[in-house]
């Protein structure tokens, strides 16, 4: 009785290494590197593409709390007003002819 089970034992232990070195040749081969390269490819662009959402989930959240409308300029409301008005005169379109300054002519 013995014998038997050290015979399947055996022949068991065989098998896995025969299935083994087999995957391990095919591993290297040309196909077996293409389909490597195939994956380690496509974990990438996973990976690339959850950094992305995660990116966007967090400005998303930031831009709740601040208080920020999507594309980033802050909603003014009728407090902010004077703000306006301070921003208004800073970005003015007028231009000075070149060489003038404001109150030195």
């Amino acid at each position: 009785m013995s014998r038997s089970i050290w015979f399947v034992a055996g022949a068991g232990a065989g098998i896995y290494a025969i299935t083994r070195a087999r995957r391990v040749a095919e591993t290297f081969t040309s196909e077996g590197l293409r389909d490597r390269l195939g994956a380690l490819a496509v974990g990438a662009r996973l990976f690339r593409d959850e950094v992305r959402a995660g990116q966007h989930d967090s400005e998303t959240h930031l831009r709740e709390r601040m208080g920020l409308v999507p594309h980033g300029i802050p909603e003014l409301t009728a407090s902010d007003s004077g703000l306006n008005t301070l921003a208004g005169a800073r970005y003015s379109t007028t231009a000075e002819p070149e060489g003038t300054t404001r109150g030195h002519r």
